[in-house]
């Protein structure tokens, strides 16, 4: 599976973007996609995932109430809304992809096997 991520960019505090990111080909019912980031010189930060089968979602507590993940099965694509961004939102954005995550592994980023290139998201005070 090769994922494609785009929709990132400069914006300003308390600004909006939309991440997609489309995977190549129809996803098994069992796949788990998600986002992660990651900032010059900190490690790589789970954000959101979410199960293709049933929606179930979870977040990383720096981004609930502000960013929502959500999914289109019939486009094999998953969106990343992301509202009220702060400078410390500042990050690469990498998409992922996983067909036999439980969700106790869903903020691990050694448990993806599939992952997309980085969009770069600016976040300007």
């Amino acid at each position: 599976v090769q994922l494609q991520a785009s929709g990132g960019g400069p914006v300003q505090a308390g600004g909006s973007l939309r991440l997609s990111c489309a995977a190549s080909e129809r996803p098994s019912r069992r796949m788990v996609m998600g986002w992660f980031r990651q900032a010059p010189g900190k490690e790589r930060e789970f954000v959101a995932a979410i199960a293709l089968n049933g929606g179930t979602t979870d977040y990383a507590d720096s981004v609930k109430g502000r960013f929502t993940i959500s999914r289109d099965t019939a486009r094999n694509t998953v969106y990343l809304q992301m509202d009220s961004l702060k400078p410390e939102d500042t990050a690469a954005y990498y998409c992922v992809a996983d067909n036999t995550l439980i969700r106790s592994s869903w903020s691990n980023p050694a448990a993806y096997d599939y992952w997309g290139q980085g969009t770069q998201v600016t976040v300007s005070s």
